[in-house]
């Protein structure tokens, strides 16, 4: 399998989608001219909104993203694997009762088809000790499957954000074959100074895998704070490239045999047994 050159985009999106794409787009065409195959951006890429009603005023659904359409566009006129990390699209719940948003990652391939698609399990429903309160389960309907993708280099796992505290996910995705494992977030900033940086080199080190997370970073005009330092972590848990707070992208050569030579090194995968509790 040959090196190849992967970036992530880090983005401060606010409320207008056409404003946050524009920044995107941008960032992607110059990871793109910086030699990246693969660009990843973050979580809510299109829109940061955490008012429900605005949310479902302002999102359609998938098939008539005018966005996303933009985006495939993009992806096929680069040439590129473009991961956007998520965007909201509407989506009809099980029980008919309400409309809801799912939280979806989307994998477009060089030719502009998307290639994958992942809703996000794990809803970010929280009450932090500064005061802060999430409840992402009052917009987003949560996803059931895994999902792992083909790349031309190996073998990619998607999740998003929260995602990265639940490490039975991401076993069970290098189980099943994954060399690289995506975690676009829109990490707080207090969580984020605390824990992003030992989570993401944790799912790195545990699984033998690299790691790719873009990120959102600064203050959001809904006036929330993210983290960002935007990273791309080797299988033995090294920090190939990080951004800092601003917009921007990281890129870093990405080669699929560290992988193998990785897991031989540390074989915890094959190593793993059943256990009675």
């Amino acid at each position: 399998m040959t090196v190849f050159r992967a970036a992530c985009v880090q983005l401060r999106a606010g409320r207008d989608i056409t404003a946050n794409l524009d920044q995107a787009e941008s960032l992607i065409r110059e990871a793109a001219a910086d030699g990246c195959s693969y660009i990843q951006t973050p979580e809510q890429t299109a829109t940061m909104e955490l008012n429900r009603a605005r949310l479902m005023e302002k999102i359609s659904f998938e098939d008539q993203d005018e966005g996303l359409k933009r985006l495939c566009a993009l992806s096929r006129e680069l040439g590129i694997w473009l991961h956007i990390g998520s965007m909201a699209f509407k989506v009809s719940t099980p029980d008919g009762a309400r409309e809801k948003a799912a939280n979806r990652s989307l994998l477009i391939g060089p030719d502009g088809a998307i290639a994958a698609r992942y809703d996000k399990i794990h809803m970010f429903d929280v009450d932090l000790a500064n005061g802060e309160s999430y409840r992402e389960s009052s917009s987003f309907e949560a996803g059931t499957k895994a999902v792992l993708a083909s790349l031309p280099w190996g073998q990619l796992g998607l999740s998003i954000c929260y995602d990265l505290r639940f490490p039975a996910l991401y076993r069970g995705l290098c189980h099943k074959g994954a060399d690289f494992l995506a975690v676009p977030a829109a990490f707080t900033e207090k969580t984020g100074k605390a824990h992003w940086h030992i989570l993401l080199r944790a799912r790195a080190i545990e699984n033998g895998a690299y790691v790719l997370a873009a990120a959102q970073g600064g203050e959001h005009e809904n006036g929330r704070q993210t983290y960002g330092h935007s990273v791309i972590i080797d299988p033995w848990g090294s920090v190939l490239a990080e951004a800092g707070k601003e917009p921007s992208f990281i890129a870093a050569d990405i080669d699929p045999a560290k992988v193998a030579h990785f897991r031989r090194s540390v074989p915890s995968l094959a190593n793993e047994r059943d256990f009675d509790l």
